[in-house]
């Protein structure tokens, strides 16, 4: 599988799983030509796709989906409750644009292409949130941002991964004195608000959790006001190199960024 980042964030998030035969874009938070320009940033020209797949209502990660939809026609996968909610926030041109949806729930596994992929529930202030792996030809994907804590379930799913995306979203004591209003950094603070640097590296330092068996960690949904990306790597740096000598992580660390696409991660 190829994985390309092309934006995580507050602002928009996107991502494209590919193999030879199929294509996937998960979430699709940024418009039709900032989307083009970030796949012509790494030379990457999609003609076609097997699926669109979008994992809560938020305007960070539906906002360009009627653009999406005119652009490629490409079948709709939601849950039914975060179908209903994208109903009544984006614009009339949705559903006139909609091709085909296919409805997936929590728990699910499904197939598009050669890829398998499961769906599972995750702790946020959404409709019906859920978190995603993607499987292919032995290689496992796992995606999940936008979650306020890290429920047992969600650790599992996460295991065994070739490529993990996680969210680092903010740092505790900027997010304090930060310029948020207290209603929304109670919100971020909930445990179906964001997850902190903290509550990451207690995941990464821990072997019950995180296997470190991840060729690529990828931190991603990195707040703007609330953290920074020198930060984030050095609080998962401080907590990979805590972990015990005998569960060692060999892997890349990245941060993925808002502003511009990550390298393209082939797993």
């Amino acid at each position: 599988m190829r994985v390309s980042i092309l934006a995580s964030g507050s602002s928009g998030n996107i991502t494209l799983v590919e193999t030879s035969r199929t294509r996937l874009l998960v979430d699709a938070g940024l418009g039709k030509r900032e989307t083009l320009a970030r796949l012509a940033a790494l030379q990457i020209d999609v003609d076609r796709l097997d699926g669109i797949l979008i994992s809560h209502e938020h305007t960070d990660h539906c906002g360009g989906l009627p653009q999406a939809l005119a652009l490629w026609k490409a079948p709709l996968f939601v849950t039914d409750p975060t179908f209903d909610a994208l109903q009544s926030i984006l614009p009339d041109t949705f559903g006139k644009r909609l091709a085909g949806r296919e409805s997936i729930a929590p728990g699910q596994r499904f197939t598009i292409g050669d890829i398998e992929v499961s769906a599972f529930a995750i702790p946020h202030d959404a409709a019906d949130p859920i978190g995603f792996t993607f499987r292919s030809n032995g290689s496992k994907l796992a995606l999940v941002t936008d979650l306020g804590y890290m429920p047992n379930h969600v650790k599992v799913h996460l295991r065994d991964a070739d490529c993990l995306i996680l969210e680092s979203n903010h740092d505790l004591d900027m997010l304090k004195v930060g310029p948020y209003p207290w209603v929304v950094k109670q919100r971020v603070l909930s445990r179906t608000g964001h997850l902190s640097n903290l509550a990451v590296s207690e995941y990464l330092s821990d072997p019950e959790g995180f296997d470190a068996r991840a060729r690529f960690l990828v931190l991603a949904h990195i707040s703007q006001e609330n953290n920074n990306p020198d930060l984030v790597h050095l609080s998962a740096t401080e907590a990979l190199n805590n972990r015990p000598s005998d569960s060692p992580f060999q892997g890349e660390l990245l941060i993925a960024s808002q502003h511009v696409p990550l390298k393209s991660l082939h797993i």
